[in-house]
């Protein structure tokens, strides 16, 4: 989904930067595009049309090269407007066993993925495939299509908001539906998953491509099980690395995240209560869980350096699901509990409180610091979505009571989309597999972007292998460091057609062990929290 893939903080380096905007121009390198005349006549100059390559603009991605395509606005209407697609490319380094093209997406909805070959192109993938990404319509260096939405610090809306609140959120609502469509023009309705789809099949094309390979994180893996259903003859090996859920396509999809960071908790404070002997934050989970809602509602009473309940119900969402991270999760919650007074007492915050309040609260500014384009939002309301206020309502105090980490309350708020002003001109695509060969699903057991439920039943629904990366709540496994076992056995499939299992398993990175020496345990927890966001920024970056 929307969210960036992060990682454990002790693992690896990073596998590249975002690459800038596309460069225009340049040598001619083409070739005839494949089978052009199976398309319709109609569609056929875009097939047809010649690619110029450059190399990228960006100084950070050497080795890369660009280049633009142009596409239909509406597929429907070819001869209407044009949009422009950016597309990025990185040769395979062994030319003699090149098997073609992989088109990569890193998910979103939305996510710009130019910068996708970089990241894995030091992988053995890059050996043998063309590594291609793009920017999809209405994002980055491609035609964009933009909102015009309110501030958000024009509303106030908590993690567990009153019933009197809950309008809040229907109001932002409301009004970022009127920004996107009073700022879209005629473009939104055509950004739909099938359009994308039908512009990566132009992609193919005009490379000269019979088949093409695909790789996509999170949305990306319902953007290639669409190109698959629209395009079987055209897909060759296919992977689709944790997957959102077939059937939930978008509420209940993106309703799933906030059971899932609960889930996280309990996780967390299992394990916290089978070390209570070196944490000492309870003797059994049910003591752990009660800590942390005792420490929300003093935050409530009175926020420390500015962290409010909310900002400390998204850093408990987010830290619960990093099993390699649990000790800075832990020592915040020691510091907030030794260090903020009890309200009406007086006192002020211990300095390790506050250097917890601070660590809690970058974790939640980033939390917060989300893409939001018009992209998200048009593939969102592809799908229909309650048009009853009352049914998000009602869910919204299921889940301010029992599931507030996170994105919480929110996951079940109204969306822009419960007030689409137009549907969209084609229902979403039927998922199916008919035609091209057994793909790969891989899926954590703990994600909370993509919930493990997705995975098995993408993996059903496709009849394509599964993947399970056991006890861990990473979002994004392939190419990542600390998860071999899955590089491997995709390589395995993606190089030498070599299958995995129809159903195995992985390792995730291992829980914290405390009997371990932490090299930062000198640092101010602040920076040791900053020093996670960093290194996440850093890697593969999964929406």
């Amino acid at each position: 989904m929307d969210i960036i893939r992060r990682t454990g903080r002790r693992s690896g380096t990073a596998l590249g930067s975002v690459l800038g905007l596309i460069a225009m121009g340049g040598v001619l390198a083409w070739a005839p595009p494949a089978a052009a005349d199976t398309v319709a006549p109609e569609l056929r100059s875009f097939y047809e049309q010649k690619v110029s390559w450059k190399p990228c603009a960006d100084g950070g991605a050497e080795g890369l090269e660009c280049a633009s395509i142009t596409v239909p606005m509406d597929y429907t209407a070819p001869k209407g407007g044009k949009l422009r697609i950016a597309v990025s490319r990185l040769k395979a380094r062994d030319r003699d066993h090149r098997r073609g093209i992989l088109i990569l997406n890193p998910g979103g909805p939305g996510g710009p993925g130019l910068g996708m070959p970089g990241f894995v192109g030091d992988q053995r993938i890059g050996e043998v495939y063309d590594l291609i990404g793009f920017d999809p319509r209405g994002v980055g260096a491609s035609t964009n299509l933009s909102c015009s939405i309110p501030d958000p610090a024009e509303y106030d809306l908590p993690s567990r908001p009153t019933d009197a609140e809950l309008h809040n959120f229907t109001e932002a609502a409301r009004r970022t539906e009127e920004g996107c469509d009073r700022m879209a023009g005629s473009l939104r309705p055509h950004v739909t998953t099938a359009n994308t789809a039908r512009d990566m099949d132009v992609i193919r094309g005009v490379l000269g491509e019979d088949t093409t390979n695909y790789l996509g994180y999170s949305y990306g893996t319902y953007l290639g099980a669409v190109y698959g259903s629209l395009y079987p003859e055209r897909l060759d090996r296919s992977v689709l690395d944790s997957s959102v859920h077939p059937d939930r396509i978008w509420r209940d999809d993106w309703k799933a995240m906030a059971p899932a960071a609960t889930e996280n908790v309990q996780r967390f404070a299992e394990w916290a209560a089978d070390n209570d002997d070196k944490l000492g934050l309870g003797k059994d989970a049910k003591a752990v869980r009660g800590l942390i809602e005792d420490l929300a509602q003093r935050l409530h009473e009175e926020p420390v350096d500015g962290l409010t309940r909310t900002d400390f119900d998204l850093f408990v969402g987010d830290l619960a699901r990093w099993q390699g991270e649990w000790d800075l999760f832990a020592d915040t919650l020691t510091r907030l509990r030794d260090g903020v007074p009890e309200e009406g007492s007086g006192e002020q915050p211990a300095a390790a409180a506050q250097d917890a309040a601070e660590a809690a609260g970058l974790v939640a500014a980033a939390s917060r610091d989300r893409l939001m384009n018009g992209t998200y939002s048009a593939i969102l309301c592809e799908a229909d979505w309650p048009s009853d206020l009352n049914v998000y309502y009602d869910d919204m105090r299921d889940f301010r009571e029992n599931h507030p980490y996170g994105y919480g309350v929110a996951a079940a708020a109204p969306n822009p989309c419960t007030f689409r002003t137009s549907p969209p001109p084609e229902k979403p695509v039927k998922l199916e597999r008919a035609g091209y060969p057994t793909g790969v699903v891989i899926q954590g057991e703990y994600d909370t972007q993509t919930p493990y439920e997705g995975g098995p039943a993408m993996a059903r629904r496709l009849r394509d292998s599964l993947i399970i990366v056991e006890d861990d709540g990473n979002h994004g496994y392939y190419g990542v460091p600390d998860y071999d076992c899955v590089t491997e056995r995709i390589d395995d499939y993606l190089i030498d057609g070599v299958l995995p299992g129809s159903a195995s398993t992985c390792p995730g990175v291992p829980r914290t062990d405390l009997d371990a020496d932490q090299p930062d345990a000198d640092k101010p927890l602040a920076e040791q929290v900053q020093d996670v966001l960093d290194k996440r920024d850093e890697e593969l970056p999964v929406g």
